[in-house]
């Protein structure tokens, strides 16, 4: 499946950025290479995840089981271009399936173990998705009893593997060949999924020359051919994918996997795989950084971290580069394939560093990171003008060799997240500041983002409304030191209720919503502040619900 014009494959092309690698051809090179050294590492407690013992795969082993994967996909019907729904933890087969579904000639679609039936199911039914891969039971929930839920309710899901099935794919390889099949560097590798604005998931489809062409990420990082690559996030969205899988495959190492996340397996992990790289969200970090046992950490393996899905404290950078002579770059990215990094090369100011990214594209202005030369950005109001003055704020909208060509199967959405010219719209507004640089501003998409995870309040707002206690409703985040952000709910209970948390959070479990989507926090109110066209003010709340906690 390519969706990508072919003007936009052309000029990528002739650019340099685009070759005729698939990414299976580039963890080949290295499997061919150097077939005996350690190619992935499971999680220390994956016995407790899965069940089974953790496991380090060489880039031989790794390869083989590749081909063993594709081959039993195909077996069982797996054709060019059809949907395989994943919804595994961080284990090496979940890593493994991404070249093995694509080889195969299927598309991936990976979901977070902490999805259910409301979240799948739509993916299911948008997709058309023929197999869905998971594991019996993780964290005391039935996978497979949900697929075969959702087997009953999607006619085309036809094809419930769990991860025993994989595994025996693995042992007892088929002898069915996989040459016919041909996979182009421009089909689609992934559908990721992402929540902004519109209530249900979008499909973000990347080829594996938008994986490969976001190079930027680990130019800026510093990472080099052979390191150590430390993945601390779901392995399912462009946080882990982006800044860790992807560079892991085109520089060769070793991926060392975590999550869920766990402290005393992670440290385990960072004191004896000894990582070179990992991205970390600023609530992990400043965790460490606190940690009452922290004279006892050593990270000094790490040649660089980056921080990502909020703002990182100056005070966390400070003390990383003071304890470890770590020097901490600042990510901004979306599962679009859209990305800023700023790097010590390109921002040696820590204090810029932690607040502001490199103005990529802008004219007369040559950055040190190769690959961002071929991005553009610019900031526009909401005329579309370009704004230019520093000081001033605009939507960012973004043009490069990653973005999405559109989203899956959502063309009216696709229409409206495009200008004119072909510049992908952010949504989210930035500023312009001094030395060629511009910084965050505030997310014109209401969403929260709990723990790294994007969730749309819309989404929980619509579920709420349908709950029968329940007038009215708004949701917005509050600040949270761990986890960034967390869910409150401020709601107006129909005449004669009485509505307490307790009952919303009941309401989205058998609604089948993903738990990180539960509220943490509910405020009674008389009405929803809106402005007189009817639009929420969630400034004001926000605001109300922030003067509540100074106080307590």
């Amino acid at each position: 499946m390519i969706l990508a014009s072919g003007e936009t494959i052309s000029h990528y092309t002739e650019a340099g950025v685009y070759s005729e690698l698939t990414l299976m051809d580039r963890l080949a090179v290295h499997a061919e290479k150097d077939p005996e050294k350690i190619c992935i590492a499971d999680p220390p407690n994956r016995k407790e995840l899965t069940g089974g013992e953790p496991e380090r795969l060489s880039y031989e082993r790794f390869q083989a089981a590749i081909d063993a994967a594709a081959s039993g996909l195909v077996d069982l019907g797996l054709e060019k271009d059809d949907v395989v729904m994943v919804q595994l933890p961080n284990t090496w087969e979940l890593a493994m399936l991404y070249f093995a579904v694509s080889k195969a000639g299927g598309i991936i679609s990976p979901a977070p173990v902490l999805w259910r039936e409301a979240e799948l199911g739509y993916i299911a039914g948008l997709t058309g998705a023929k197999f869905f891969i998971t594991l019996d039971t993780f964290n005391k929930f039935s996978h497979v009893e949900m697929g075969k839920r959702l087997s009953r309710d999607h006619p085309s899901l036809v094809h419930l593997l769990s991860l025993d099935d994989i595994r025996k794919m693995v042992r007892e390889p088929s002898d069915t060949g996989l040459d016919h099949i041909r996979v182009d560097a421009n089909d689609i590798f992934t559908i990721c999924w992402t929540s902004g604005t519109e209530a249900s998931p979008k499909g973000c489809p990347l080829s594996h020359n938008n994986w490969a062409g976001m190079a930027a990420v680990q130019d800026a990082a510093g990472m080099k051919a052979g390191d150590v690559m430390l993945t601390a996030g779901p392995l399912v969205n462009m946080a882990s994918l982006g800044t860790v899988f992807i560079p892991w495959t085109v520089l060769g190492g070793t991926l060392v996997l975590h999550h869920p996340f766990d402290p005393n397996a992670f440290m385990h992990q960072i004191m004896t795989e000894k990582p070179n790289y990992t991205l970390l969200v600023p609530a992990l970090a400043n965790m460490i950084a606190k940690h009452p046992s922290v004279d006892q950490f050593d990270l000094s393996s790490f040649r660089t971290i980056t921080l990502g899905s909020a703002p990182p404290t100056l005070w966390t950078m400070q003390e990383f580069k003071k304890r470890w002579d770590i020097d901490i770059g600042n990510i901004w990215g979306q599962n679009e394939g859209t990305g800023f990094i700023s790097g010590i090369e390109d921002v040696p100011n820590m204090e810029i560093r932690a607040t502001s990214f490199p103005h990529y594209g802008k004219k007369g202005v040559k950055w040190k990171t190769v690959a961002s030369e071929y991005i553009i950005a610019k900031l526009v109001d909401p005329m579309g003008n370009e704004v230019t003055k520093t000081g001033e704020v605009g939507e960012l909208v973004y043009k490069g060799p990653g973005v999405i060509a559109g989203y899956y199967r959502a063309p009216d959405v696709t229409k409206n997240s495009f200008t004119e010219d072909g510049f992908f719209r952010t949504g989210d507004i930035f500023r312009i500041e001094e030395n060629h640089c511009i910084s965050f501003y505030e997310r014109a998409k209401d969403i929260i983002i709990r723990g790294g995870y994007n969730i749309s309040s819309q989404e929980i707002e619509n579920h709420f409304m349908a709950h029968p206690k329940v007038q009215d409703v708004a949701v917005v985040g509050m600040p949270d030191e761990k986890l960034g952000e967390k869910m409150c709910v401020y709601a107006v209970p129909a005449p004669g209720e009485t509505l307490v948390l307790e009952d919303l959070v009941a309401f989205l479990g058998e609604k089948g919503v993903a738990r990180y989507k539960h509220p943490e926090r509910l405020e009674i109110s008389e009405e929803i502040p809106r402005n007189p066209v009817g639009k929420v003010l969630k400034k004001n709340l926000r605001q109300d619900i922030l003067s509540k906690l100074a106080t307590e």
